[in-house]
Order: C-alpha cells, then structure tokens, then sequence
C-alpha cells in the first residue's frame, strides 16, 4: 500500500479514516508523522513520505503527530487475513513475544533463524523485530503515562523498557515531549486512575455492527468466565504475569474498554487480546464490498453491514469449549463449560461483577477424571485427547501457529470432524476464510434463500466469498433468530 504513492496521497488529501493503520505519512518540513485521516490541512504532496509502519516513521526519523496520535490507529488488516510467516510475526509482536522472550523467541516459534525474520520484517514493513516491539513499547507507554499516576519509573518497566534511560530516550524522540510534559500536557483537570485500572479507547475501521459481536460473546458466555453487565461485555483473562478482567463497552466510534490488571506488564497484551476477539483490526469496506457481489448476499450486508467474527483471548479454551458444544445446544455447552470453571479453573476477585475463575489451563484439565464429565464416551475421549494434546504442545493454536498446520493436527484427533475444526479456525485461529457449512445455522440459513442445502455444494457457491468466508458466515447465521444475532439488552 504504502508504495502506491498516488493512491496513499489521494487518501491524506481526502483524510480518508478507512486507510488508517494502513501506511502512515511523514512530513519532511516538520519532521512528524501522521495517519492519512489527520485533520490539519494536508502537506505538499512532494512533502509526503510513506511507511508501511510507524516503527518504520519513527527509524526514519519522525515523532509522532500531537493531533491524530497515529500511534492509536487500528492495526492494519493485512496482519488478519494473511497466514505467511510476517503476518505470523505481526500477531506474535502485538502479543509480547519480543519483550517476553527477544528475537531468538519470536524466530523460534515461526521456525525460522532470527536473519531470516529480521529481512522479511524489513522488507515488507521497513523495520526489524525490536523496532517494531519498541515502537508498541512506546505506544503503551504513552497510554500509562496519560491515564494514571504512576510513577515514571514504573511506566517505563510497566510498558516493558529496560531501563528508565530507554524510557525517556524512545518518548522524547517519538512524542517530541519528555514523559513529565506528555502527562502535563493531558491531565490538568482529569483524575488519575486507580492502581490496575486503566480506561481506554479501542479504535475500528467503521462501520461496526455491535450486533453479533457482543450478541454471540454474551449468548455463548461461560458462567464465572464471561458475562454482560450493564450494558458492557466482561472477560476473565488468563495473563503472562497475572489475571485481568476486560470490560468492553460498544459505542459509536470505537469500544470503551476498561481493564482491571493484576500487573500493568500485561497492559499491551491484554489490549491486543481484546482486539483480537473483537475483530477490531478488520477492514469492513474490503469485506462487504466483496459480499455484495453476490445477490444473495447483498441484502443481508445492505441491512446491517460491518459484521465482524466474535473471536477469542484464548485459544486453547475455546478449542475445549468447541468440544463441549458437540452436537449440543449452547445451553448445554455453557453448563459443561461452567462445571469445567468450577472445577478446575483459578478463583479471582471481581471487585466489579460476578466474574469468578480463569478459565482452566490444559495442563489443569489433563488432570480431570473422564467419568466426571456427563456426556457421552466417545466426546469424553475427544475432550481428554484434545487437552493432552494441547498440554505437550502436538497442537499448537497461539496467535502465531500455522493455520494450516493447526488444522492438520486438529484432525488426527479422534472426534473432529470439519465443523469443529472449521469453528475452531474461524474463531480461535482467527482465518477469516473458515467455513461450516455443515453447521445447523447454515443449513437453515441457505434454505431459506435458496442455496445448495448439501455441505459440498454450498462450498462450491461459497467460492466467490473467499476469502471472507468467516464473514460470510456472520451475515447467513443473521437470518435466524438465535440470541446469537441480538446486541443483549441492558
């Protein structure tokens, strides 16, 4: 994108919101850097530098924009559609990987020598692995630093720097402003927040059809896990350095999100999980646009457009949750899951609600006696091997796991079959080309506007919605009337 200096130059003149987190624009007679939807008056096109990341603004010398914060723009879509090795890379970043295990870390779990991710990473987003963690570094930092009252020493560890003299350096050259003036300049008049409370904003690509995001999310809520309140959807996390509870809020313009941390460490990462299960990083327009070119689908998306997939924080719980919801109704599924909580997960305190556990860990359920489990043997044997599995790492579902390779070994298995597969890939791995076309919903949703009702033709016609096909699902599981589909009421 951002080598398409026509196009990128046509979006800044337009200030064209859909293109931000896509390329970002520096401005050689200021030497600053801004999102194409900044609202001061455009450079000079002959002005106009374009970067395919704000690691790669920053590494050429630019700070960031007091006006548009382009550090707060909505990650790039490129990272959710793509399963490559940089977009492996991108989702292993955003989750911490760099500043939990460095370079040699992040080059192992992709399988490659860390030259070989350090070339590709330039050469698609011009900056190396520890630019880009930096330049997050540098983001959360600034988020700390305007929204509490720690002390700067403890932002600069919190946002994960090494020392308070790295801390310093990165926010004077990327803000243009020592950290003391960057939180003078934003909090005269605010209250500071509460030690492990942080209250956020958590941009997206309009539009947003809050709908089946948080209609799904609430419907399928595991009891002591997840649950809506007060008009906000509320998340138990299991974090590197401790839990947190996510509460996410929609409105208009972005989601309100206020995190509650055991540890600020985790600050990054937990606001990368929630985008992630909200689907926030998607590109809609792209999406939709493709959807409409089939009749079919054109009403559906015309009627409420800008659905997105209702993912998940943790993959490997929601592989065992998509067990438990074999064959049976999502009542059903979310009473198996809750006894499972009640069981085996972790106790927490929710200052705030009626959240009560972490979700249990593999290696907790690994323990579990197959004859407490009420459901049928071979679902127990299903459920048993998978956890196993998952315990020893033979399956490998994390945000930087091989697509294709997860679904492989999801299928040596015993008892996963394409539905479970298909749903676990849609909604844990985050493939925005999955497909189910077996599921119930689907079925009865291609009935009724007169698609092939088998699973092999309807994967045909699918053909032309690819690679949406996720998205696809969204908009046909809309024409029924499950809880799924309704935004719950306050």
């Amino acid at each position: 994108m951002h080598e398409d200096v026509e196009r990128c130059v046509r979006a800044v003149q337009s200030k064209d919101a859909r293109f931000d987190g896509w390329f970002f624009t520096g401005v050689v007679t200021t030497g600053i850097y801004c999102r194409p939807s900044c609202p001061v008056v455009p450079p000079k096109p002959e002005n106009m530098r374009f970067y395919p990341s704000a690691a790669a603004a920053q590494q050429a010398g630019f700070r960031a924009c007091k006006r548009c914060r382009p550090d707060t723009s909505p990650g790039s879509p490129e990272w959710n559609h793509r399963a490559d090795a940089v977009a492996r890379a991108m989702r292993l970043i955003a989750d911490g990987v760099v500043d939990r295990e460095g370079v040699p870390g992040l080059a192992g779990r992709l399988g490659y020598s860390t030259r070989q991710v350090e070339r590709q990473l330039n050469a698609e987003l011009g900056a190396g692995p520890l630019a880009l963690a930096r330049a997050q570094r540098a983001q959360t930092a600034r988020l700390l630093i305007e929204t509490t009252a720690l002390p700067m020493g403890d932002v600069a560890f919190a946002a994960g720097f090494a020392s308070i003299r790295a801390f310093n350096d990165t926010v004077r050259e990327v803000f243009a402003l020592t950290p003391t003036a960057l939180r003078d300049r934003v909090a005269k008049g605010q209250p500071p927040a509460g030690s492990g409370v942080l209250s956020l904003r958590l941009p997206f690509r309009t539009p947003l059809c809050p709908d089946n995001l948080f209609g799904h999310l609430t419907a399928t809520a595991v009891p002591g896990v997840e649950e809506w309140r007060d008009g906000a959807f509320r998340r138990a996390m299991r974090l590197p350095h401790g839990p947190g509870i996510a509460t996410l809020r929609p409105q208009p313009d972005h989601i309100a999100c206020t995190l509650n941390l055991a540890d600020l460490r985790d600050l990054t990462i937990a606001i990368s999980r929630c985008r992630w299960m909200l689907d926030l990083d998607a590109d809609p327009v792209a999406v939709d646009d493709l959807l409409r070119t089939d009749p079919v689908l054109a009403p559906l998306v015309d009627k409420a457009p800008g659905r997105r997939v209702p993912r998940t924080v943790d993959a490997p719980e929601f592989a065992v949750r998509a067990v438990l919801g074999q064959q049976v109704s999502t009542a059903a599924a979310r009473t198996h899951a809750g006894r499972l909580v009640t069981a085996y997960g972790d106790p927490i305190d929710d200052p705030g609600g009626g959240l009560t556990h972490l979700f249990p860990t593999p290696s907790a359920l690994a323990e579990l006696d197959p004859e407490d489990l009420a459901f049928p043997k071979t679902r127990r044997t299903t459920l048993i091997t998978l956890v196993e599995a998952l315990a020893n790492g033979k399956v490998d579902l994390g945000v930087g796991s091989d697509w294709e390779e997860a679904r492989a070994r999801l299928a040596e298995l015993p008892g996963f079959g394409p539905w479970t597969i298909e749903t676990i890939a849609m909604r844990a791995l985050g493939d925005p080309d999955a497909f189910i076309p077996g599921d119930l919903g689907i079925r009865a949703a291609a009935k009724s506007l007169d698609l092939p009702s088998t699973p092999a033709a309807l994967t045909r016609r699918a053909s032309q919605w690819r690679p949406w096909r996720a998205y696809a699902v969204q908009y046909l599981w809309a024409t029924g009337d499950h809880p799924i589909n309704l935004l719950p009421a306050h």
